[in-house]
């Protein structure tokens, strides 16, 4: 810690490299001591001009803090006097200009700053010398609109400091800072021990996430059966967001193995591993979980489209049952219709006043042609009954 305070010259000319990787093409280099904010001798104003992302910035000393400085510039300052102590920034959708000052300051790569500035991250651990750049996705559940909403955090982690870069709600990373200040003996353990709290804070955020997934996988189960229409649209959109949940969780397990493996060769302290290992219990549980979220979304989605198509079945059968039943009753009229047409047609002929027309003054004339209207009737009535029309 001491010789990236004292700058030896072989980090100054590293340091000048990604300087100028990190640093905007129109802007100017920042000069010696700059570090993107003002010098120490007008650090006083620097506060008054500070950006709202800034959340919190506070110095610690064997777990205790001993500065809440108001600026980027006057943190830098107090960091580099004190001989042991450890700087805790945490930043909130930060600007370009901080996080340029942040990667000069602590020698930041230039790869993991772009990622924090860019965001939309996938979960992963990586170690850029002394320094690790951690991304999580930290999820919470909406009770109002029953979703899940998901954010990103960046975390740089160094021999003496921990910044966190936060793009969205969650998580609550007041509540970490809280718990790790009534814990000094925890916090005295260092950097390792604060990422060690922000995972399990991300994690068990994941809990009410779990605990609300269920009960509207329990719900949409009832929906199924019901019958709701609108339940295959809710099956989507919650499996959409079993998906982004997989994407945050399922990559934890593989990232504290890998912590977990450095151990020894990072010496990390004894009881940090085990809280470490705990959070890996955890995080495996979570996963777990998760998949077989997705698993059950999957079958009910498979159940539903299964019982929409019966039910499709059942109102095409009940149609054609109808349409069969209509068929019936248009034949059985058509048929009347048929018979009653054809004495009707007799009648009209025998009815026309001609005084040529054949057996007009035949004596059997009218019982002829009562007779034949009978024997028409008759002979349609055999047909349509053979055809069972009638």
């Amino acid at each position: 810690m001491s010789e990236r305070r004292a700058r030896p010259a072989s980090k100054n000319s590293r340091k000048s490299v990604w300087r100028r990787a990190l640093t905007p093409p129109a802007a100017p280099p920042d000069p010696p001591g700059a570090d993107g904010e003002s010098t120490s001798s007008d650090s006083s104003d620097s506060s008054e001009t500070e950006p709202a992302s800034i959340v919190q910035a506070a110095l610690y000393r064997d777990g205790v803090r001993v500065s809440t400085p108001g600026s980027l510039a006057e943190t830098f300052r107090e960091l580099r006097e004190q001989p042991c102590g450890m700087a805790w920034i945490g930043l909130a959708r930060p600007t370009e200009s901080e996080l340029f000052s942040l990667a000069a300051e602590f020698d930041l790569h230039p790869l993991a700053v772009e990622d924090a500035m860019e965001a939309h991250q996938r979960p992963k651990l990586e170690r850029y010398g002394e320094t690790l750049f951690v991304v999580l996705r930290a999820a919470r559940y909406l009770d109002a609109p029953e979703e899940v909403d998901f954010g990103e955090l960046h975390v740089f982690v160094g021999p003496d400091f921990l910044i966190t870069v936060r793009h969205g709600a969650a998580p609550d990373l007041s509540a970490v800072r809280r718990r790790m200040e009534e814990t000094p003996e925890l916090l005295k353990l260092g950097p390792e021990a604060v990422l060690y709290a922000i995972l399990d804070a991300v994690v068990d955020g994941y809990v009410p996430v779990v605990v609300g997934v269920q009960n509207d996988i329990d719900e949409i189960e009832t929906e199924v059966f019901r019958g709701d229409p609108e339940v295959s649209r809710r099956i989507y959109e919650l499996s959409r967001e079993m998906v982004e949940f997989q994407r945050a969780t399922r990559p934890l397990v593989g990232m504290l193995h890998g912590l977990m493996a450095g151990f020894a060769k990072y010496e990390t302290d004894e009881e940090l591993q085990r809280y470490l290992r705990d959070v890996a219990d955890h995080v495996t549980h979570t996963s777990e979980r998760v998949d077989g979220f997705r698993q059950a979304l999957q079958d009910i989605l498979t159940v539903n489209a299964t019982l929409v198509t019966q039910q499709q079945n059942a109102e095409m059968r009940a149609l054609a049952e109808a349409g069969f039943e209509q068929n019936e009753e248009i034949k059985k009229i058509s048929s009347w219709a048929a018979i009653l047409f054809a004495p009707t047609l007799v009648g009209t002929v025998y009815g026309m006043n001609f005084d040529h027309m054949p057996e007009l003054h035949w004596v059997l004339g009218y019982p002829f042609a009562i007779t034949l209207m009978a024997v028409v009737c008759t002979s349609l009535y055999v047909i349509f009954k053979r055809r069972d029309w009638l």
